[in-house]
């Protein structure tokens, strides 16, 4: 006869404070660290407002990051690879170490996350070399944050060490995301306010520039045709793909011949494109004029066909190059449909589109949200294909192409930060969309 046996619950250990499960000092603790990111911000506030911007005034800690890559730059690039793997595995050694030891119990490891908060912040702002008069400054800043830190990690529900290990885990992604994306676009809505030297405040001008000036204009009209029939045409041809390949023979050969656009580059289609669209005098080389003058008709330049005409050309390369895309997402949803379904459906007396629309179409809905959404993000950045095939000439350009444009060509940095803010207005609804989606989807999982 066989025993049953019970395991019991082990007993977590008990936090070093009790202050994350008292009401008041919960309370308390939230006082003290809005307090201080309130400190903080004044701080920034005045750091960015009262400092010098003199390169001259410039002092460092005898290191800095700038004179690193500077002494870097100056090697041999077969001694500079090991040079920049050693330094990287070197910072990952320390945040592992920390991440390994600083966490547990004891008067030793306590000091050394408290070094650590306070030491790694000031370092990480020295390093970056604060303007003289701002040094001050600099260091407050870094010590708050390390503080706040260290009080809230002190003060954790889950134990003293808790927060200090999940903030170290994950700060260096935090600073790359930081770096990388939230700071460039702050930076951009700031200097959209901006005239094109970015040294004169002029509120919203910039912006009717963009919705009056004909360049402007013509931009926010073309994005928009490009979001509402790119991903429209893309989506359905692919879907229609889906669907027919599926059931022909040569399956998978014939979804290679579809798919292989996707692996060109917008600059390889864009390039071959202009190739079909070429006119000149005598033979033809581009295909589409061939076929004109082979029936009679006079070569035509299709890139310089105003209005619309031009950009619906350039819309054909983009809706090449996606289908495939969509066909290949689409396609495994179709499979993904439940067969018996379709069986139930069909034992019903349904025809095939009436199958499609009542059956396909509902099963592979968050599929289509999905590809929709990113191919009308995609139509919305274009850049490339707009570039090579009419450098935005003849009311081509488009949001993504004009905002570098101004940029690199006029050196109008307001004109070209509110036409980046702009894009990404219009960019924003289709991301918190796609995200409630797929948030929905997980639920329902």
């Amino acid at each position: 006869m066989s025993q049953l046996t019970v395991d019991t619950p082990v007993k977590a250990d008990a936090p070093v404070t009790t202050h994350g499960v008292d009401a008041k000092g919960r309370a308390i603790t939230r006082i003290v660290l809005a307090v201080g990111f309130v400190l903080l911000i004044a701080i920034a506030l005045l750091l960015v407002f009262t400092t010098s911007n003199e390169e001259s005034a410039r002092v460092t800690i005898g290191f800095s990051l700038n004179s690193f890559f500077v002494w870097l730059g100056g090697m041999n690039p077969l001694v500079q690879i090991p040079i920049v793997i050693l330094a990287f595995g070197l910072v990952v050694g320390i945040i592992l170490v920390l991440i390994e030891y600083a966490p547990r119990s004891g008067r030793g490891y306590y000091i050394m996350r408290l070094v650590a908060c306070l030491a790694i912040p000031v370092l990480a702002f020295l390093l970056l070399r604060p303007y003289a008069n701002a040094v001050l400054y600099v260091v407050a800043i870094a010590l708050l944050v390390g503080a706040l830190l260290f009080f809230a990690d002190y003060r954790s529900r889950q134990g003293a060490g808790y927060l200090f290990q999940l903030t170290l885990f994950m700060a260096p992604a935090a600073i790359m995301l930081i770096l990388g994306l939230i700071y460039p676009a702050i930076s951009t809505i700031f200097k959209s306010f901006f005239n094109k030297k970015g040294d004169e405040f002029v509120g919203m001008e910039n912006y009717v520039w963009v919705f009056t000036n004909p360049v402007g204009t013509s931009s926010v009209i073309n994005t928009i045709l490009w979001a509402l029939l790119a991903p429209t045409i893309s989506v359905a041809i692919g879907l229609a793909y889906a669907v027919f390949i599926d059931r022909a023979r040569g399956e998978k050969f014939l979804k290679v011949l579809v798919f292989m656009p996707v692996a060109i580059s917008f600059v390889g289609g864009g390039i071959i494109w202009k190739f079909m669209y070429d006119a000149r005098q005598g033979d033809q080389i581009g295909l589409l004029n061939a076929i004109v003058t082979a029936f009679g008709g006079d070569p035509v330049q299709w890139l310089a066909v105003k209005p619309i005409i031009n950009t619906l050309m350039l819309l054909v390369v983009f809706i090449w190059m996606q289908t495939g895309f969509a066909m290949v997402i689409l396609s495994a949803a179709i499979k993904a449909v439940p067969i018996e379904q379709m069986e139930a459906a069909e034992l019903d007396g349904t025809n095939a589109w009436q199958r499609f629309r009542n059956v396909t179409v509902p099963g592979i809905r968050g599929s289509l949200i999905v590809v929709l959404t990113t191919v009308t993000i995609a139509s919305l950045k274009v850049y490339d294909i707009v570039a090579v095939m009419t450098g935005g000439r003849d009311e081509t350009s488009v949001l993504g192409f004009e905002m570098v444009n101004q940029q690199q060509r006029f050196q109008s940095y307001g004109h070209s930060s509110a036409l980046a803010v702009v894009l990404f207005l219009f960019v924003l609804p289709l991301i918190i969309y796609n995200a409630r989606s797929m948030a929905k989807q997980r639920e329902i999982r």
